[in-house]
């Protein structure tokens, strides 16, 4: 027998559930109450996927528990504590060469650890949304293009407006012929969402563009391993996106941290493809955001994959160009200068 408490909260859960278009039935077994969720024609992948993930956090053991706890206090601070460190070794230079070579060689295990989950990964995706498309039709993606576009025209906007702007106002050359000579570039990382694996071009490239030897050489290298414009951006949009499936007011203080920590942990993303979907479990940490919440964008991460590695890969090559047009101009000054002490003397 099922008293009359059971009965109205088995209409308070039909109630909730009908306004997320989902409707609960109730089956009572020997005095307790087991809930069931039977998908309507309203209810999308992201419906599926979030009573999964709610269901594991429910079982989540006290262990378990305690470990996400603790990794969402210390990730941030570990973050900022590698960033620190790594100037500190800059500064302490060629005493700190063994310190480094470790580093190095920690991050080639890594990236050789996660080049293996890569390759894994897509039959897990694969794993995960066939059969709910199976179910319910491709209808079931739509929400996930929202995503898609958001990232992609704020990547756009981040290569049309703030790269052409630093290009016209540091470099003082024309945008369009700065897009225009990294137009092979741009393509080849679209097609290879490989920051690392797009260097060789992308050096090249910038060399026919009038870019010296020495500052491609130095700079380029180095952008490929810390700038990470298009991570940052694909990060904090992807945040913002599974807290709002997940239905988590977010405030103006967790808001911050999503920059600060999406920043941070782009630039200690490999240049490889796949790598910022790792680092996007740091970003969801840091305010406490379920992490499982990763499996949502899983399936189209090689979609924004491929377009924040332009954004990279043209963030790079734009940061190159100023540089070597701040140093030409710095000297023509010195020149001018002596020239001119010459002839006063």
């Amino acid at each position: 027998m099922v008293d009359e408490s059971m009965l109205t909260g088995e209409s308070e859960l039909i109630q909730e559930c009908a306004g997320a278009h989902m409707y609960c039935g109730t089956l009572c077994r020997e005095g307790d109450v087991t809930l069931s969720c039977a998908a309507v024609s309203g209810q999308t992948v992201l419906a599926q996927i979030i009573a999964i993930v709610s269901a594991a956090q429910s079982e989540k053991a006290p262990v378990a528990r305690l470990a996400d706890k603790i990794a969402t206090v210390f990730v941030p601070v570990v973050i900022v504590i590698a960033v620190v460190f790594g100037f500190g070794m800059i500064a302490a230079g060629k005493k700190a060469k063994p310190v480094i070579d470790i580093c190095n060689a920690m991050s080639d295990v890594c990236i050789a650890i996660m080049r293996g989950i890569i390759l894994v990964a897509p039959f897990g995706v694969f794993g995960l949304i066939c059969p709910v498309i199976a179910s319910n039709g491709i209808d079931v993606l739509r929400p996930l293009l929202w995503l898609i576009v958001v990232a992609y025209v704020a990547m756009i906007v981040q290569i049309l407006l703030v790269y052409s702007g630093i290009i016209k106002i540091f470099a003082r050359m024309n945008p369009l012929k700065f897009l225009k000579g990294e137009m092979p570039v741009m393509g080849f990382a679209f097609a290879s969402a490989s920051s690392v694996g797009t260097l060789p071009i992308n050096m090249e490239c910038t060399e026919k563009m009038g870019v010296s030897k020495e500052v491609t050489s130095f700079v380029l290298p180095l952008g490929a391993t810390i700038n990470m414009d298009g991570t940052a951006i694909y990060q904090g949009v992807c945040a913002i996106f599974i807290a709002q499936v997940f239905g988590i007011d977010l405030s103006i203080g967790q808001q911050l941290t999503i920059v600060m920590t999406a920043v941070l942990a782009s630039i200690g993303t490999a240049g490889v493809p796949g790598s910022g979907m790792i680092m996007l479990a740091m970003v969801l940490q840091s305010v406490g955001l379920p992490v499982e919440g990763v499996a949502l964008v899983a399936g189209v991460d090689r979609i924004l994959d491929m377009m924040r590695t332009t954004v990279n890969v043209t963030g790079d090559a734009a940061v190159a160009t100023c540089v070597d047009a701040m140093q030409k101009r710095a000297a023509a000054r010195r020149a001018r200068k002596a020239e001119k002490l010459a002839k006063a003397a």
